[in-house]
This record gives structure tokens, sequence and C-alpha cells, in this order.
């Protein structure tokens, strides 16, 4: 059966917990956008894509214990894809799913704004997916610049969010994501 689009969850997974930079400021917003997201989805009878980040040590390395769905998440996804890159479409065969599947548009949300969600985006562009951002429905921590400037997660959801929009995406909210009139980014 070919799909239009597809939600793909990047990385909300528990291993984030076990990171010292992980902070609970922005994380029960972070939840209920995802969920209202996947919600969404769901009942738009959308694929739903989970993506996990998998390491050989640590808290996201598969014998862990940790490379499990975040606890307060409902999902049940209809495929799900392991990586070891920032981009999800690399070595994890999302992307053959993708085309076997007819899937032309992403919805991209997930754990981190800049990181994995960001990359995932610019990759998905370049290949010609039409791709919409749901930065409402990502999350990141702050970080300190070489400077020792500390940039909170609200600024760099921000800049993430300036650099994607009409190049590389659609910036969206979850109920604008989840419309049927996707409109493209321009290059």
């Amino acid at each position: 059966m070919s799909h239009e689009a597809a939600l793909v969850v990047i990385d909300a997974q528990e291993s984030f917990r076990h990171r010292p930079y992980f902070r609970e400021e922005g994380f029960a917003a972070y939840i209920e956008r995802q969920q209202a997201l996947i919600d969404g989805a769901k009942g738009a009878g959308m694929p739903i894509v989970q993506i996990f980040h998998v390491e050989d040590e640590g808290p996201f390395a598969e014998d862990s214990g940790f490379v499990t769905t975040l606890a307060q998440l409902d999902i049940a996804p209809d495929a799900v894809f392991r990586k070891r890159r920032h981009s999800a479409l690399i070595g994890s065969g999302f992307d053959v799913w993708l085309t076997r599947n007819g899937i032309r548009r992403l919805i991209v949300s997930g754990i981190r704004t800049e990181q994995c969600c960001e990359t995932t985006t610019r990759h998905a562009s370049d290949l010609g997916y039409d791709v919409d951002y749901v930065g409402e429905a990502t999350l990141t921590f702050p970080m300190t610049d070489t400077s020792g400037r500390v940039w909170s997660a609200a600024e760099i959801r921000a800049r993430t969010e300036l650099v994607l929009s009409g190049r590389f995406a659609r910036v969206a909210s979850v109920a604008d994501a989840l419309s049927a009139e996707p409109r493209k980014a321009v290059a």
C-alpha cells in the first residue's frame, strides 16, 4: 500500500535520561506535543516510524536496557529502525522502507532538536523528500559554546527552525503537520 506521508519519531528513548546533560525543563511540554503528533498521525491512518539511536557502549548500547521508548509515550510504530549515525537515513534501512512504501513526505519529530532531527531533515530534503519539521515536538538540552556562552534549549530550537525553514523544510506546528495540505520548502 502506498502512503504519501509518514511520521518519524527520532530517538525518543530512555537512553537520554542517563546522559549528564539531560534536564527535565521542557520535557513535559515535549511529551505532550510528541504524543499529540503520534495520536494525530495514528488517527489519520498515517504510518508511524520509530528510530532508535544505538552505540557500542553506554546508555545507547542495546545491552544497557535503555534503548526503549520513553516511558511517557504511547506509540505503536508501523516500522522500527536502529541507526548509528545522526541521520536516520544512513545505514538503517529506513530509506529502503520509504521507497517501498511510496512515501515522499516526512514529518520529523523527536530528540535532539539540533542533532539527529535537524540532520535527518536536511538529509531527507537533499534526497528530494518534502519535510515538515515539527519543532514543538522535538527536545534538546542547553549547550555551551567554545566561548563559554550557554545556549538554552529554546535558543537552540529557534536557531534550528531558522536555518531549516524554507530551505530544507516547512517548520510546522503539530496541527499544520497533520493537515492534508503540505507546503513545499523553497530553495
